[in-house]
């Protein structure tokens, strides 16, 4: 994919933004407070563990439970949870400590949380909002984010401590999380990923069941979910939402048709192949079938763009609408034509 110029890029991005149609949400009310898990879990006395977790359960609650069943995936017994929590205090100890001054001050995550949050109350007035973030440090190959059973968006700190995080250089670590995944841990994804948690949940109440086989419906879902999170973070640059560098998301618009013409020509829609699907739907360091300058799961931004041209045909059209309509009508219905 070519390159562009700066200049060029500003014009893009303007034009792209311009058409925004952003709902005044400055009325709406968000009852929200953040928990600092792993300030009490660390806190805790090693050599008083037992007192050390009662003291914990009764200050945070039901999240206690899922830290230790769920995310560390301890036995539901007593001795095991003391054993294996002293365990972990000791090991995860030096991540906690680094996470201190970063994340000193919560407050501006969570006003963007807040921000979107109002959002998703303006489109989707009866869905219950979470009232809790509950921030904690959890395994390294654990959660970045979840929503809990008790309503409250759960952030995993360990996987958010920035891009050149020592850990993160590790030969093990980047087996797990290659630099293109990792460059993604920064705190700023916190607000774009408890959106995405609330946009999945919002897909599994009101999309009906059913498996998109087609690459180009598993693209316009991936489109359709990219559309809502846009609608709920509106003014968040579109390369923290997309996953995308610049450079990428600015060569997807320069080079639209091209890629469009790309999967015409290869015969690309209708495949249902997973190998041959699975370059364009999921997340690398690029598009190798694209050349250099593409951003992996490119079929994130196709399928964005069928979808955006479908809701500017039908501007009537609600976001829960959207979500429940399926991938082939809307297809059929864009008639998608990239200049």
């Amino acid at each position: 994919m070519k390159k562009i110029v700066p200049y060029l890029l500003v014009i893009i991005l303007a034009s792209c933004s311009s058409k925004k149609k952003i709902p005044d949400v400055s009325q709406i009310n968000i009852d929200l407070k953040t928990l600092r898990f792993e300030k009490d879990f660390f806190s805790i006395d090693t050599n008083n563990i037992d007192a050390g977790l009662q003291t914990l359960y009764t200050r945070q609650g039901n999240f206690s439970k899922d830290f230790f069943y769920n995310i560390l995936g301890i036995p539901p017994f007593p001795d095991s949870v003391a054993h294996d929590a002293k365990l972990f205090i000791a090991s995860y100890k030096n991540i906690y400590d680094a996470s201190i001054q970063p994340f000193k001050d919560f407050q501006p995550i969570e006003n963007k949380v807040k921000e979107g949050l109002k959002f998703v109350h303006y489109y989707f007035p009866k869905y219950p909002l979470p009232n809790k973030l509950v921030t904690f440090i959890g395994p390294l190959n654990s959660y970045a984010g979840i929503i809990t059973p008790d309503n409250a968006i759960a952030i995993g700190l360990q996987l958010y401590m920035g891009k050149n995080f020592p850990v993160y250089q590790s030969d093990e670590i980047l087996n797990l999380y290659p630099a293109y995944v990792s460059r993604k841990f920064e705190p700023e994804y916190i607000p774009i990923n408890c959106m995405k948690n609330i946009v999945d949940d919002l897909f599994a109440s009101f999309q009906p069941k059913r498996t998109s086989t087609q690459l180009i419906e598993k693209m316009i879902d991936e489109g359709k979910k990219q559309y809502v999170l846009d609608a709920f973070l509106p003014n968040t640059p579109d390369t923290l939402k997309t996953g995308y560098t610049q450079e990428q998301l600015s060569n997807c618009y320069i080079s639209e048709k091209t890629v469009w013409g790309y999967f015409l020509e290869s015969d690309l829609l209708y495949q249902t192949d997973p190998t041959l699907i699975s370059p364009y739907v999921n997340d690398g360091p690029k598009t190798s079938e694209l050349g250099e300058g593409s951003p992996g799961n490119i079929g994130l931004f196709v399928g964005w763009q069928i979808v955006k041209k479908y809701m500017e045909k039908n501007d009537k059209i609600t976001l829960q609408q959207l979500i429940a309509m399926p991938a082939k009508q809307i297809f059929d219905e864009a008639r998608y034509k990239p200049h």
